[in-house]
Parts: structure tokens; C-alpha cells; sequence
């Protein structure tokens, strides 16, 4: 999963970076992300569910327990969450048809350098492997893609436009719930992250991500080879869909990934996809400004196993990435201010191959 994927010295002994410098620059970040390329171990881990709908909790109990599940690796699940198994199911039919379109259909919607909109074939060279992932995607950044034109036209793939504008809305309003809930933890107000990740503004980036993995044959399976290769998202949640039977997730919690000492093995906990189930990670611009204390984890899709589903793999992810102009900075100033746009920028122009 991705988009669209860190930040120094946490509080948490359970922080992905436990070793990094408090200098929070994106060169020390990156740095530490090319050490962590190796298969390792597989590893049976708590990933916390929450039912949002549960109504025998107040919005104070039902906030700590998000923060808790999050401080605590920076992945866990939701229910109850509103989001209409059907409209999901539609947004993967969606998906699949557009993946299936010719090349040549799909290339007029190519992603333009620096646009983080539209789509790619392998283009995406993680720092952890120096490999390319094996996927293409199609990006959508509603800001952007009537400017760039990357709908594709109602001839090519009908009602496209209208289930994913509707979906990526679906899924804003989502994200937007669940950061309000680490804004008032924080001790900023409710609409602290809302105001931050305005669908009408210009200088909105947040993203709705289809993912089409390669499916594979039994004699190309390859250790060295990755869906994904290891990583942490750039934004500041996260909200990922996946098919039920389409395996792959796996998360390296920072307690792990910290005391990993010379050719020592990280340790991998892999998350099933079940139905009804969206999975939440939090990503580095809200490590940041959470001065470190929510971790932004570690994680992977890697290649199927002989014994799994080898055909093609489909995911969905939103990114909730704040909007260009704003600024990230902690309460503390633990970390220096930057924007959003300087900071997505620099990780972006690191994780994809040029040309």
C-alpha cells in the first residue's frame, strides 16, 4: 500500500525510528529506510479492531482508543465506520476495469513528474529494496484532475469519473473523523486537520490510490522481489481497502525495527483482509506534528507464497495528506516548520524512477 511513505527520536520505545537523530529531515529519513530491504521473519502481533458504531463507549473513551491502538505499532482496523460495503465493492469493479483498459488508453493519463496524479506502470523504486515494485496505479488528486485532464473519457470507461469522485468524498470525510480524533488528543481543535485537508482549495493533495498488483507464476517467484517494498507513507493517515483472499499487508512495528542490530532479521505481521474492515496507518506528516508520539510504521506487500492466490492483487488507499500551504510544525518545535507540498515533494522525487 502506499502514496501515496518518518520522523526522528519518538517518545514511544515503540516508534519505527528509534535510532534517528531529532534533526527530522527527510535525507536522515530516507537514510534509514534503505536499511530495511530484507525478508525477515514472520511475526504474530496484536493489530487492535475498532468499531466505530459502538455506542456503549463515550467520544472520550472511543478517542483513547485510537490513540492508544495507534501509539502503540501506528496500524490498526476500523468497523462501524459508515462506508457502504456496496460503494466499496463498485469502487473495486471501477478499479479493475480501468487496470484492464490498453496501455495506450491508460498512458494518456500518465503521471507527470512532481504531480503525485494519474497513472503508473513500475515506476515507483523504494530506497529500502532499490527495486521496482511490481504494480502500476492510478492516482487520483481531485484538485488536479480536471487541470491535467486525467479522467478517462465517459467512451473509454463510463460512470469512471462519477464513482470515484463520490468514493474519494466517502472516504475524505472518513479520515477527517478519525484525525479529529488525534486533533482533540493533541490539544488542537476538532477541525484542526479538517481545515488543513480542504477538498475545495487548490492547494489540495490528500489521494485516492487504485492498486493493481502483477500476478505471478509459481517459477517467477523471487525473495528478492517485491509488490512493495518496505516503506512508511508520506501522509498523515491512511485509510486502506483490500480484498478478502488477496493477501500480502505485512507491518514491522518501530520496537522491531529498532533493536535490529548488524544482519539481525526484522520480524513481519501480516494483516488479513477481511470485509467490512478498513485498515488505518498513520503516516510521517503526522508523526511529525505529533511531536513523534504517533509512529509512522514500517510496512510491506510482498510476493504470494506458492500455496496463495498467484493472480492479480487490488487494493484502494486514501491518503490524507495536508494541503500544500500547510505548515507542519509540533507544539513542541521539536521539528523544524515545513509544508506539506516541500515535504511530499522530497518523497516523492525519492520513490519514483525517473522518465
Amino acid at each position: 500500500m502506499t502514496a501515496a511513505p518518518d520522523s526522528p527520536t519518538p517518545d514511544s520505545p515503540d516508534d519505527t525510528t528509534a535510532d534517528r537523530p531529532r534533526s527530522g529531515s527527510v535525507e536522515t529519513e530516507l537514510a534509514k529506510e534503505r536499511t530495511f530491504g530484507g525478508a525477515g521473519i514472520d511475526v504474530d502481533r496484536e493489530i487492535r479492531v475498532i468499531d466505530l458504531a459502538d455506542t456503549s463507549r463515550t467520544q472520550s473513551e472511543l478517542d483513547d482508543e485510537i490513540w492508544n491502538a495507534a501509539a502503540d505499532i501506528g496500524f490498526f482496523q476500523i468497523t462501524g465506520h459508515g462506508i457502504d460495503e456496496r460503494a466499496i465493492d463498485a469502487a473495486f469493479d471501477m478499479a479493475e476495469r480501468f487496470f484492464a483498459l490498453p496501455d495506450g488508453v491508460k498512458a494518456k493519463r500518465r503521471m507527470a513528474p512532481g504531480t503525485n496524479s494519474g497513472w503508473e506502470f513500475r515506476s515507483q523504486r523504494r530506497p529500502s529494496t532499490g527495486t521496482l515494485d511490481q504494480k502500476e496505479s492510478y492516482q487520483v488528486t481531485v484538485s488536479r484532475m480536471d487541470l491535467l485532464d486525467l479522467w478517462p473519457t465517459g467512451d473509454e470507461l463510463a460512470d469512471f469519473e462519477r464513482t470515484m469522485r463520490s468514493f474519494e468524498s466517502t472516504n475524505h470525510a472518513l479520515a477527517m473523523r478519525v484525525l479529529s480524533s488525534f486533533a482533540r488528543k493533541l490539544g488542537f481543535d476538532d477541525e484542526f486537520f479538517t481545515e488543513r485537508h480542504d477538498p475545495t482549495s487548490p492547494e489540495y493533495q490528500s489521494t485516492l490510490r487504485l492498486l493493481h498488483y502483477l500476478p505471478v507464476e509459481v517459477d517467477d517467484l523471487r525473495r528478492d522481489e517485491w509488490r512493495a517494498g518496505a516503506h512508511t507513507d508520506f501522509d498523515c493517515l491512511t485509510l486502506l481497502h483490500q480484498r478478502p483472499g488477496q493477501r500480502g499487508l505485512q507491518v514491522c512495528p518501530g520496537a522491531d525495527a529498532a533493536a535490529r542490530a548488524g544482519d539481525g532479521e526484522l520480524g513481519w505481521t501480516s494483516i488479513e483482509p477481511t470485509p467490512g474492515t478498513i485498515t488505518c496507518n498513520i503516516g510521517d506528516m503526522l508523526m511529525r506534528w505529533s511531536d513523534d508520539k504517533l509512529p509512522s510504521t514500517l510496512h510491506r506487500v510482498r510476493m504470494p507464497r506458492p500455496d496463495e492466490h498467484l493472480g492479480p492483487r487490488y487494493s484502494i488507499a486514501y491518503f490524507a495528506q495536508a494541503d500544500r500551504d500547510a505548515v507542519i510544525e509540533p507544539p513542541s518545535g521539536r521539528h523544524a516548520p515545513i509544508t506539506a507540498s516541500d515535504y511530499l515533494q522530497q518523497r516523492i522525487a525519492a520513490n519514483f524512477a525517473a522518465g
